[in-house]
């Protein structure tokens, strides 16, 4: 296969090769076809998302399997899995960049136990590191902690606060009128610097902040990084900043519009984002 394939094309490609697939079913007793079906199924997932799980690729084969009548439960499709050596192994967690050890206020947390009820009331912010051959360059991400979907990111070449600025005024371009989200971040310099909060009061954005134990109080910034990383590979080694970029850009596209969401009934990011704002 052609490994300079777009997302979009690769899909297209991957449609041709299943009906040309399912042409010759009737070669074989439809329960070995069935079989062999599932597993090009979700080979062909994987192509696009190596590391979605058996769970959400249930939900997305959903009507694969119904067009072709085959009847398969999620516990049989994690057998099928096993079987053929699907299963996604489970990775280490990753480094952390964040420094609070700095002469600037810090705030308290105003998101405990909030019951969120539509985009645009919390964001949550986060940043991660990405390698590249002999450094690192550094993904800061402001993610709608309703909808799951990432609003706004910067890659950049050191952990100053100019690469969160630049996140957050991206994510303050879409911002509908009226709207003030609570600004939830760690405890991390970039966040607390005087340059960053004057831009939050400005716009009346409430700022809020970790306290105790930052991993649990910004739990869903800090997934949104692990996903990004051990799903759509961005805790490999790029050669140079461009093509960290490029992988980092097809990485939010397919999380944001590819990857269905368990606690939004297995709906995109983008999708229950974009439908509630409209």
């Amino acid at each position: 296969m052609n490994k300079s394939f777009t997302v979009k094309q690769l899909c297209e490609y991957l449609k041709m090769s299943r009906q040309n697939f399912y042409k010759h079913r009737s070669i074989s007793t439809k329960k070995e076809v069935d079989q062999k079906l599932i597993v090009e199924l979700i080979k062909e997932q994987r192509c696009i998302q190596s590391e979605l799980g058996v769970r959400k690729l249930h939900h997305i084969l959903a009507d694969d399997f119904k067009e072709n009548s085959i009847k398969v439960g999620r516990d049989r499709l994690f057998d099928i899995a096993r079987e053929e050596r699907l299963l996604i192994k489970r990775k280490k967690k990753y480094c952390r960049t964040t420094d609070s050890r700095h002469c600037f206020k810090v705030y308290r947390n105003l998101i405990k136990d909030m019951n969120l009820t539509s985009p645009n009331q919390v964001w949550v912010c986060d940043i991660t590191y990405i390698r590249v051959v002999k450094s690192f360059v550094y993904l800061a991400l402001i993610t709608d902690a309703y909808s799951r979907k990432i609003i706004a990111y910067n890659v950049g070449e050191n952990l100053e606060a100019v690469g969160c600025i630049k996140a957050l005024k991206m994510a303050l371009k879409d911002l509908p009128k009226g709207s003030h989200p609570i600004h939830h971040s760690d405890r991390g310099s970039q966040y607390c610097c005087y340059d960053y909060v004057d831009i939050l009061k400005k716009k009346n954005l409430l700022i809020s902040m970790t306290e105790e134990n930052h991993c649990y109080e910004n739990s869903k910034a800090e997934r949104v990084n692990g996903i990004l990383k051990y799903e759509y590979h961005l805790r490999n080694t790029f050669n140079d900043l461009k093509s960290a970029k490029t992988a980092i850009k097809q990485a939010i596209y397919l999380y944001n519009n590819c990857r269905p969401h368990i606690a939004l009934g297995y709906s995109f990011p983008s999708t229950v984002h974009d439908r509630q704002c409209a």
